[in-house]
Parts: structure tokens; C-alpha cells; sequence
């Protein structure tokens, strides 16, 4: 009997645990995970970076830098960290603090005091509204200026204010030797930048989806409040020639020379390049073929 007994228990005990497995396999609660069992890890194992294997190629610009994007490793640098101005290029930093402010879809009303700029100017009317959004837009494809007083305004609530807050970004992000006193880049005493400071502000910029999307953008066309519209083209001329670049932001005065801050990604690798002080004869073949050999990419054209 007692045998019987224990043979019945026995079998019991396996239903048991049978349907139990059954409820498991089929969305019932699984059973808690082992002390010492591994846990799965969704984050990609780190990327080894790819130094160059060919000596990086002659460049005429006074100042340039290559970094890695993923890493922030310097691939190439040449007077990377003598101050001098930056022109346009400083507007990734403009764009970086119209994000940190938020509500991106906010309407900014222009104001006069906004039009009073040149040379490059969307020529704004005081009384129009539009989106922080499409404001940004327009300042990282067409490099407008009184765009950027705007956004600067609007969000600083005045431009020595937000030119603040540029600063206190880039001591932030571990930018040491730049000093901003206006939102477009236009020449000021006193302000100044690095090659290595705007990569690392190209950088940060980079990993936000909406600026490289804007910053890609070949053209497209701005819609005025009375309806015109106005067909805006980058000013990234390798958007055009290269298939690879993705980006980033171009410069010019005549105290800064023709600047350059381009990105470009190929086979698992992005790369960033900075370079200033440059001529209109080699601004884009010098960023080119440093984008070409840090990405081991044809040149194009």
C-alpha cells in the first residue's frame, strides 16, 4: 500500500512539473533566472577603432583635426588647438543650445532687432512666426545669420544672454578654449574657437537624430509666411560630390578664412574632420581627402 502510495505521489509530482513546463512555453511566467546564470547584454561589444594604415594626406588649412566619432580618439591634428575664429561653423553650438532649450515646435515671432545682420540673411520679416524647428533648419542648411539672432533671442531671451549659455555648453562638453559672443559666428573681439573645440561640439551634435538630419539635408524649400516659398541648398558642397559625407556645418569671414566641419560614414566607421583657415581653392579637396583616408573611401571628385 505504502509502495502504491509513493508510486502515485511520484507520478503527480512529474504532471506537475510537465504542465508547469507546458504553462512556461506557452506565455505563462518563467522561472526566475539562476544566481549565477549570465545576463544577456543588449549593448554591442565596443568597436575597435581603425587607425589609418597610410600617412593622412598634405593640408593647406591652418588648423585641422580627425576624430573618431564612436570614440572621440584623434586619428589627425595639426595646430588643433591654436584659438581663432571659427565663423558659421560656431553654429553648432547655437543649434546645441536651441535643443538643450526644448519645446523645438515652440513659435518664435521676429523681431526687428533680429534683421539686423548680414550677409547671409533668409531676410525675415519682424512679425512672422515660425517653428524653433524650421528656424534650425534653416540655420544648419543655409547658415542664414538673422536666423540665428532669432533663435538666440527667442531662446536667451536676449543675445548676450544666450551667448552665455554657448559658453557654459562649451565648458560643458569639455571645450577649453573657446569663447563665443554671438550666435552666428560673425567676427567679434574676444571670441574664439579650436579645431579640437568644434569637433568635440560636432561630436555631441552628431548623435542627436534631428541635427544630422538637418545638417544632411541637400535642399528643400522654405515656406515664408505669405506662402512663397524659397529653395534653400547646403552650403556643404561634399553633401553633393561625396556619397559617404552626412554633414556638418561650413564658415566663412574674411578674419576666419573658409572653414570647414564635415562628417562621413562607410562600413561601420563615422568620422568627423575640422578644418579652418582655409581657401576657397582648398577647403573642399583638403576635407575630402581627409575624410576619404580616415574612412578608406575613394576622394570623388
Amino acid at each position: 500500500m505504502i509502495f502504491r502510495m509513493s508510486r502515485f505521489v511520484c507520478v503527480r509530482a512529474l504532471a506537475l512539473l510537465v504542465t508547469g513546463a507546458l504553462a512556461t512555453s506557452c506565455g505563462g511566467n518563467p522561472p526566475p533566472p539562476l544566481p549565477n546564470r549570465q545576463q544577456q547584454v543588449s549593448t554591442p561589444p565596443p568597436r575597435a577603432v581603425v587607425i589609418p594604415s597610410t600617412p593622412p594626406p598634405a593640408i593647406r588649412g591652418d588648423s585641422v583635426i580627425v576624430i573618431d566619432v564612436i570614440s572621440g580618439q584623434v586619428l589627425y591634428a595639426k595646430n588643433a588647438d591654436t584659438p581663432r575664429a571659427v565663423a558659421s561653423t560656431q553654429k553648432i553650438m547655437t543649434a546645441l543650445c536651441v535643443l538643450d532649450a526644448g519645446d523645438i515646435d515652440k513659435l518664435v515671432t521676429i523681431q526687428k532687432v533680429d534683421t539686423l545682420c548680414e550677409p547671409t540673411k533668409l531676410d525675415l520679416k519682424p512679425g512672422e512666426s515660425y517653428s524653433r524647428r524650421e528656424l534650425l533648419k534653416v540655420l544648419m542648411v543655409k547658415s542664414a545669420n538673422d536666423v540665428a539672432r532669432a533663435l538666440a533671442r527667442d531662446v536667451g531671451g536676449d543675445l548676450e544672454s544666450f551667448a552665455a549659455l554657448m559658453n557654459q555648453k562649451a565648458d560643458s562638453l569639455g571645450m577649453r578654449n573657446s569663447h563665443f559672443i554671438n550666435a552666428n559666428g560673425l567676427p567679434a573681439t574676444g571670441q574664439y574657437s579650436t579645431a579640437r573645440d568644434m569637433a568635440i561640439a560636432a561630436r555631441t551634435a552628431y548623435r542627436s537624430p534631428l541635427i544630422r538630419s538637418m545638417t544632411a539635408t541637400k535642399s528643400f524649400n522654405f515656406q515664408f509666411n505669405d506662402g512663397r516659398t524659397r529653395l534653400l541648398e547646403n552650403t556643404n558642397k561634399l553633401l553633393k560630390t561625396l556619397p559617404y559625407c552626412d554633414g556638418f556645418k561650413t564658415g566663412y569671414t574674411n578674419a576666419a578664412g573658409k572653414c570647414l566641419v564635415s562628417s562621413g560614414s562607410l562600413n561601420g566607421r563615422s568620422t568627423i574632420v575640422v578644418v579652418l583657415n582655409s581657401s576657397t581653392t582648398y577647403i573642399w579637396k583638403d576635407s575630402a581627402k581627409l575624410l576619404a583616408w580616415a574612412l578608406d573611401a575613394p576622394a570623388g571628385s
